[in-house]
């Protein structure tokens, strides 16, 4: 695309990827559990979500969660501690079976039987950039009417997919829609 920017930050330019934050605010509406996988508590909390049901057992083992239930229900019973790795595998699987979850829900509820949900979009930090080569960029919101393709590829993890699905909704902000493609933040809420 003609706006994307080949090198970001050479002049001094601070941000983030539109989509990145836009992934970052998803995660907070799909509210994780806060306690870390380390703390026993978290741990359990997280492999109950896990082992609740045999449908989602089967999402965890397909989400890289692969030991044996005898294993599970050790960890359960607090008679065996996982390692290092496998507290890895718990969070991640965790992760990927609450975001497939919450995808459905953020769906209807983000497009609102189309009316949508309004984004604001807050530009690039340019304080270290040198004054002559600021660019006028400015504060902006935009209404997002169709949230599938984003929350699809944010369940899946697909980043590239995340990417594209973003820009093509930025393009309604006109011709400058570039200069949003790194952000400080994004914020929306559902």
């Amino acid at each position: 695309m003609p706006e994307r920017n080949k090198q970001f930050g050479l002049y001094g330019a601070r941000g983030t990827k539109g989509h990145e934050a836009v992934a970052r605010q998803l995660d907070a509406l799909a509210g994780y559990i806060a306690t870390p996988v380390t703390a026993r508590r978290g741990l359990l909390a997280r492999l109950r979500y896990l082992t609740r049901t045999d449908h989602a057992r089967h999402r965890a083992r397909e989400a890289g969660l692969t030991v044996t239930d005898r294993t599970l229900k050790a960890w359960l019973d607090g008679t065996r501690s996982p390692s290092r790795a496998n507290l890895e595998r718990i969070e991640q699987a965790y992760r990927t079976v609450r975001r497939e979850n919450v995808a459905r829900y953020l769906f209807a509820r983000l497009n609102r039987e189309g009316r949508g949900t309004r984004v604001e979009i807050h530009p690039i930090n340019q304080s270290q950039v040198d004054r002559p080569r600021q660019r006028a960029v400015e504060y902006r919101t935009l209404n997002v009417r169709h949230w599938d393709r984003i929350v699809r590829a944010w369940a899946v993890g697909d980043d590239q997919g995340l990417d594209d699905a973003w820009v093509d909704q930025i393009v309604d902000l006109g011709s400058q829609w570039g200069q949003y493609e790194y952000v400080t933040n994004v914020g929306f809420a559902a």
